[in-house]
């Protein structure tokens, strides 16, 4: 366990120590060093009685509400219409010259839209990062849907098995592959569309703390942020490939068997 560990993360101290040399030496004010940074972060956002501070709290629990509930919400939207899409051929024939148009807008070009249709609020964050995030959910779900096998499904329907039956036993679990790889990239794709978002559109959350910091010139804050934020991208991929590896157990031990 412990080798493990170490195997995995030995260069994030050797890049820490360089990093750290390289700037106290360079001694260039865009470009802290990491142990300002840490003492930055200490004072901004963890040295509350609760360890975070009355700051971090009401500034990091609305960026993870909004990109945890907004990325459900893209989940259950793209899937669902994606699994609708690919099965449903005359459907797909009517919608997907939207899809195709959708998903050639750059979602910050969406962002002045959703400013003036919901003003500033958690509405806008949350519109944008949905708009963003369901393109490749919805188009791996159209894929993986339209390509189940046909033997399975012609199986399932000489032998009478209900749609629900076989939508749950049958399509979702052979086109899941396909929909945890579009899971995977909406991941990071929703935590750089909440920053985006509440750098123009926010009163709180990780990139309205970015705003201030760029607006007072505080670059060890707005190094600070980054830090975050990267910590909180891998947390978001740890976990998710976490629950990729439990749910998808079977897909792997099929294709270690081939």
């Amino acid at each position: 366990m412990i080798r493990t560990i170490v195997k995995r993360l030995w260069l994030v101290p050797v890049v820490l120590v360089a990093w750290e040399l390289a700037t106290t030496a360079a001694a260039n004010p865009f470009f802290p060093p990491p142990m300002l940074i840490a003492s930055r972060m200490y004072e901004m956002w963890f040295s509350g009685p609760f360890l975070l501070t009355e700051e971090a709290v009401d500034n990091f629990g609305p960026s993870l509400v909004r990109v945890v509930g907004s990325w459900g919400a893209a989940v259950v939207l793209g899937v669902g219409l994606g699994v609708a899409l690919g099965r449903t051929a005359w459907l797909a024939d009517y919608i997907d010259p939207l899809v195709e148009f959708g998903r050639a807008v750059p979602p910050p070009a969406m962002l002045p839209v959703f400013l003036v249709l919901f003003q500033m609020g958690t509405q806008v964050q949350v519109a944008t990062i949905v708009f963003g995030i369901i393109w490749p959910i919805l188009l791996n779900s159209i894929d993986g849907a339209r390509n189940v096998d046909h033997l399975q499904t012609d199986t399932a329907t000489v032998f009478g098995l209900p749609r629900h039956l076989r939508l749950f036993r049958i399509i979702l679990p052979a086109a899941s592959p396909k929909i945890f790889a579009g899971l995977r990239l909406s991941v990071s794709l929703a935590l750089i569309l909440m920053v985006i978002s509440e750098l123009k559109g926010s009163t709180d959350g990780i990139g309205y703390l970015l705003s201030v910091a760029s607006s007072n010139a505080d670059m060890p804050a707005i190094w600070a942020g980054v830090v975050v934020l990267g910590v909180l991208g891998y947390a978001f991929n740890s976990l998710f490939l976490l629950a990729e590896r439990r749910v998808l157990t079977w897909h792997r031990g099929a294709r270690g068997t081939a």
